[in-house]
């Protein structure tokens, strides 16, 4: 399998249960003291775009080995395709969606 650089969207209480309701709770990962994290996927191509579409993003090849420094508004964008199409496979269509405008 490719190495995946992912997007980590910390999950409250509320999209939790939204979560769950989709059918999408197993995907959660239990990181720091109990506080869940979606991890959504990205391919090397996809990553590339990503920070190319958002400068202020960085990927942190040191330590966690994703991206980091989106803003709010995008991992909430990515966050309502994920539960929307009820798949992690969403980036794709995120960045075209960005690139649209």
């Amino acid at each position: 399998m490719a190495e995946t650089y992912p997007i980590n969207i910390w999950i409250n209480e509320e999209r939790f249960n939204s979560l769950q309701n989709a059918g999408l709770g197993k995907l959660l990962k239990e990181e720091l003291a109990g506080m869940k994290v979606l991890i959504v996927p990205c391919t090397a191509e996809q990553r590339d775009k990503v920070l190319q579409l958002f400068p202020m993003a960085k990927y942190d090849a040191a330590t966690t080995k994703s991206i980091e420094l989106l803003p709010k508004k995008v991992k909430d964008q990515i966050y309502d395709m994920v539960v929307k199409k009820k798949s992690l496979d969403v980036m794709d269509d995120f960045i075209k969606l960005v690139e649209k405008g």
